[in-house]
């Protein structure tokens, strides 16, 4: 008897709620009309004025509201006494966007100034509820639960980008007329809207997948909301991110990278032959070779297996495991996707060019070469080519990372202008947080492979002085860098391994061992510039390498404030630099070297000069386990000495 009263109470319950359901339908169908004689009709106006009196005192409207619904003298003052409960303004369920909608349709043919002043009004809410990281919350003002969550659950957040996207495409033919000043606000939120939906995109073992419901609004994790929502990868909400992706005009490169992998994954994760289907008043998924495909709505972030969960909050893997309740009253399948899949084709058409196997690429930032993303670009490259493969960087400032990886060999990357194109990102060891090794995951800029070239580029580490950031890092052979700019602070240049690395015509600044490493490097008419009281070089080369870093016709040059700067410390015992007719700067400092307190390095490392200039000459007075070449030693200091090896062997001679 008990089991038939719940399931009678559950009954009813079901059948209100679907009542209510039917008239928020009816006005959610109405509120977005486009039919002229309904919108200039009476009818019209008086839904407008219920619209403007539910309107609550900070712009905002709650959720599920029958906005058509004939309202009673005693409603109407209820509702104007709850201007101020400010609990419920949301965006959830097209609320706030469905009434903006609805007044600046109306306002067409009924240019009542109130309807201006309540649809501008309710704009300044949706942008004055924008987080500053791009995210909306659920609800405004921010609610202690899980709506404060970044929310795309039923496209809350894709709607109110939506509704600013028409709103720019419109301008000076949307109804109501945007203040310059505001339409200036509403570009930056809809940019900040665009550029958090790129950086939410989940990434599974690396690659980028599609979207959560929600998102944490510190950390932009996949976050939970109710019992049963759990983090997850959302079928519905991704469908209308990547359509509204699709959407612009002018789509970034990182916009047409997260389509394509979102519409890959959609493909990949479908489900065929099945279909949702009512059967006996209960919802269940059954076989038909004949359905369309079907996707989750809730996929695990790292199997993605589908599966649903019941209030217990308690995830399952089928229908049947969960109670009729939640089996009918939630939509757990969706055909969404289906849409993006069917607008994809030729939207890729216009969008994503397809590149010919060819051995000179043009990189722009402007969309006017065959490349916007140098990375993208080099991972484009035939893999251990035959033939050089030139990569042609227009001018512009790239901020990105970019990894010439050991397969992509024999590629020469040239700017326009060396100071007009810049490679710059902010990477530093505590940001990187990969424990004791960190800092050689900071570079901007990583060469991997084999006979590279790069000429004419600026490269940035712009992390600042918080310790060691790398920006250029060659741990490979047969490198050439010529007429560069390598800017950072400490640790500006690592050359690692044991490879030959010629350094021509370029610029290396930095703070402390800002040319560090194990290779064998050959600095050839650059310019070194100190910016504090430090060390130049730290070499680490490895026992029985002839040569480590050798400089020659280089200048060494110093900041205002600099006093004292060490040619070199060994970073390994066995380090090599030398300087040969070089200019020094005042600042050097009189002994020239340091040990790096390693008593044991000044047995084994070699640090020397030989008929340097300037200032800061004075070979009398360097440290004495230092060395002053011979003009019978420095003769053996020879680019073909130092950079020939067994492979191609005068590889350096050409540049």
């Amino acid at each position: 008897m008990k089991n038939r009263i719940t399931l009678l109470f559950l009954l009813i319950l079901s059948l209100h709620h679907l009542n209510a359901q039917s008239l928020e339908k009816k006005w959610s169908k109405t509120a977005f009309s486009k039919d002229a004689a309904f919108l200039a009709s009476e009818e019209a106006v008086r839904i407008a004025e219920n619209v403007l009196l539910y309107q609550k005192s900070n712009g905002g409207w709650g959720k599920n509201i029958a906005m058509q619904k004939v309202l009673s003298a005693q409603e109407k003052k209820e509702i104007t006494a709850s201007k101020n409960n400010l609990k419920e303004t949301t965006i959830d369920n097209n609320a706030t966007v469905q009434e903006l909608t609805f007044l600046a349709n109306v306002y067409r043919y009924h240019p009542n100034e109130s309807y201006c002043a309540a649809f501008l009004k309710g704009l300044g809410f949706l942008l004055e509820a924008q987080y500053e990281n791009g995210g909306w919350p659920q609800f405004y003002p921010l609610q202690n639960n899980y709506s404060s969550h970044i929310t795309y659950n039923d496209d809350a957040m894709a709607n109110v980008l939506f509704l600013l996207k028409k709103i720019m495409d419109e301008r000076e033919t949307f109804p109501v007329k945007i203040p310059s000043e505001t339409m200036s606000k509403i570009e930056y939120s809809f940019s900040k809207g665009i550029e958090i939906i790129l950086k939410t995109q989940y990434k599974q073992n690396g690659k980028l997948t599609i979207w959560c419901a929600q998102h944490d609004e510190f950390s932009l994790f996949p976050a939970k909301a109710r019992a049963y929502e759990f983090p997850s990868l959302s079928g519905k909400e991704s469908a209308t991110l990547v359509l509204l992706l699709m959407s612009l005009e002018k789509p970034s490169a990182e916009v047409i990278n997260a389509v394509e992998h979102a519409v890959k994954w959609f493909k990949q994760n479908k489900v065929t032959g099945f279909k949702e289907a009512i059967v006996s008043g209960d919802k269940k998924l059954i076989a038909d070779g004949t359905a369309p495909p079907i996707w989750g709505r809730f996929y695990d972030l790292e199997t993605n297996r589908i599966f649903v969960s019941d209030r217990d909050g308690i995830r399952k893997s089928s229908y049947d495991d969960i109670g009729f309740e939640r089996r009918n009253g939630y939509a757990w399948y969706t055909y969404e996707p289906a849409e993006v899949l069917k607008k994809y084709d030729q939207w890729k058409k216009k969008f994503v060019k397809t590149i010919p196997d060819k051995n000179y690429y043009v990189v722009s930032k402007d969309g006017s070469g065959d490349f916007e993303s140098i990375q993208h670009a080099v991972d484009q490259c035939r893999s251990f080519p035959d033939e050089r493969i030139t990569l042609f960087i227009k001018k512009g400032t790239y901020h990105q990372k970019v990894k010439i990886r050991q397969w992509n060999t024999n590629i020469t990357i040239i700017g326009e202008d060396r100071d007009a194109t810049v490679i710059t990102f902010d990477d530093y060891f505590d940001k990187a947080d990969r424990g004791r090794n960190s800092t050689f995951f900071t570079s901007t800029f990583s060469v991997e492979a084999n006979d590279i070239v790069l000429e004419n580029l600026t490269i940035r580490n712009t992390a600042g002085d918080v310790g060691q950031a790398v920006a250029l890092s060659i741990t490979s052979d047969r490198v050439a860098v010529v007429n560069c700019s390598l800017t950072g602070n400490q640790d500006t240049l690592y050359l690692g391994n044991e490879g030959k690395i010629y350094i021509k015509d370029s610029y290396v600044e930095g703070t402390t061992d800002y040319i560090f490493g194990g290779a064998t490097a050959y600095f050839e008419n650059c310019v070194l510039h100190s910016k504090k009281d430090s060390y130049i070089t730290a070499p680490s080369t490895p026992q029985g390498s002839r040569f480590g870093f050798v400089f020659n016709n280089c200048r060494l040059t110093a900041a205002e404030e600099v006093s004292k700067i060490y040619l070199g410390r060994p970073w390994r015992s066995f380090a090599k630099s030398v300087f040969l007719n070089s200019e020094l700067p005042a600042a050097t400092a009189t002994e020239g070297w340091h040990n790096w307190n390693k008593k044991e390095a000044e047995e084994n490392a070699f640090f020397a000069e030989f008929s340097n200039s300037g200032k800061g000459a004075k070979p009398d007075l360097r440290v004495k386990w230092a060395h002053q070449l011979s003009r019978k030693e420095e003769k053996k200091y020879t680019k073909q000495n130092i950079l020939k090896t067994e492979i191609n062997s005068n590889w350096y001679e050409n540049l």
